[in-house]
């Protein structure tokens, strides 16, 4: 794996390499060399399968991350490419020309986070969220609870519990000590 890395620090600009286990590996690389990486990855290095893609929300510093782990199976190597773009209205360069399940990703990532991949299948349809009408879900300033009273208000039988409180008064009446 070093190898690789090495060339993929010299061709692409990768930094931040890291592994994290025996045959867990991440890099960063830039927003415009990422397709070509992967690209690359698939060809002429082994990485042929596409196990996810996924998405981290740093809304401190105005960024995603996407992830996209790749797999050999050969060497029984798993590699992370993470690529930052910003957080307002990006968009990225669609890969389900690579790996077809990629599409299905890339919708999921367009519902949740709002991300565009230009090109990719049915990115406009409705994914999960049938009829959603508010910010994407996943984004870190979705207020889930302030979304859950307002759509749903309270409802008999759902206030909260303190665990161990309810479990002395209803399970265990008779033992913690407090008995009189």
């Amino acid at each position: 794996m070093n190898e690789l890395t090495n060339r993929l620090k010299v061709d692409f600009d990768a930094s931040e390499i890291t592994e994290r286990k025996p045959g867990l590996t991440t890099l960063k690389v830039a927003k415009d060399k990422a397709e070509t990486l992967i690209r690359e990855l698939r060809d002429r290095e082994g990485f042929t399968h596409l196990n996810f893609m996924t998405c981290i929300d740093y809304i401190e510093d105005g960024i995603f991350t996407l992830v996209y782990m790749l797999h050999n199976y050969e060497q029984k190597q798993t590699l992370g490419i993470h690529v930052d773009i910003g957080r307002d209205g990006e968009e990225m360069v669609s890969i389900h020309h690579l790996w077809a399940q990629a599409w299905t990703y890339q919708r999921e990532l367009r519902e949740a986070y709002g991300i565009r991949f230009p090109g990719s299948p049915r990115l406009d349809e409705d994914f999960v969220l049938e009829g959603w009408d508010q910010i994407p879900p996943m984004r870190r300033e979705f207020d889930t609870q302030k979304f859950s009273e307002e759509r749903f208000g309270h409802r008999e039988g759902r206030q909260s519990e303190v665990p161990r409180d309810h479990m002395k008064v209803t399970l265990y009446p008779n033992r913690g000590g407090d008995e009189q």
